[in-house]
């Protein structure tokens, strides 16, 4: 079925953002190329970017124009931190490397089976060759298709997705948990060694878009919230 024209046009911008073609902050075509473009009126254009803006995919600023939305971390206790800049401000190298990757589907996706396919990624995150966060990632290819062909044998998934992909809610749990045979082995420690357990979910709208689980050293990580009247800042 053919779509009216105001949900094409969403659609095709929707599609742009979720690909990376339009990166956060970006500034979208004006509403007159838009008109140009698809050959239509003000009205239809305006619908079809307060139907994005709703969704919290772009942010429309009077006399500025529409522009792709930043993730938005001031509302939350621990921000998304993109571990290669977080290794970098320590004054380390960091390298990340991809351990296992495959696609699944079924009724065991984080998703929910309806969601469909998941990509799921298992890696490290290095600090100056010492082994710093064992990393397990999955991913909602419904809401991110383009990340099936993004090759992580250098770049992080995280870093990558913080670059290319808005979002608008996550949830943190923080926990300790002994390193399990696998997480122990990657990152160089005996079985059962005390770990810290962060695990977030992020959302775009009601797409979910990521599940991580990241085990770091206790010896090398901490976490401190710095809170104010309108929420907390992480350092």
């Amino acid at each position: 079925m053919t779509l009216p024209l105001g949900e094409r046009i969403r659609a095709e911008v929707e599609a742009r953002i979720v690909s990376g073609e339009l990166s956060p902050g970006e500034r979208l075509p004006t509403e007159a190329d838009l008109m140009a473009h698809y050959g239509c009126s003000r009205m239809t254009v305006n619908k079809a970017l307060s139907a994005l803006a709703a969704a919290g995919l772009i942010e429309r600023r009077k006399r500025a124009g529409s522009f792709v939305s930043r993730p938005r971390v001031h509302s939350m206790v621990l921000d998304i931190p993109d571990l290669a800049e977080e290794i970098a401000a320590r004054g380390q190298v960091h390298q990340y490397r991809l351990r296992k990757r495959e696609i699944t589907e079924g009724s065991d996706s984080p998703f929910g089976p309806e969601r469909g396919r998941v990509l799921s990624l298992a890696g490290v995150h290095y600090a100056n060759d010492a082994a710093f966060a064992v990393e397990h990632r999955q991913v909602d290819l419904t809401a991110v298709p383009d990340i099936e062909f993004v090759d992580f044998a250098e770049q992080a998934p995280g870093s990558w997705l913080l670059r290319h992909v808005p979002w608008d809610e996550a949830e943190t749990r923080i926990a300790a948990e002994g390193a399990d045979a696998e997480v122990a082995s990657w990152m160089e420690v005996v079985p059962g060694t005390a770990t810290l357990l962060v695990e977030r979910r992020t959302w775009r709208g009601k797409d979910s878009i990521t599940f991580v689980r990241q085990h770091f050293r206790g010896d090398l990580y901490d976490l401190v919230a710095r809170f104010g009247q309108t929420g907390a800042r992480r350092s």
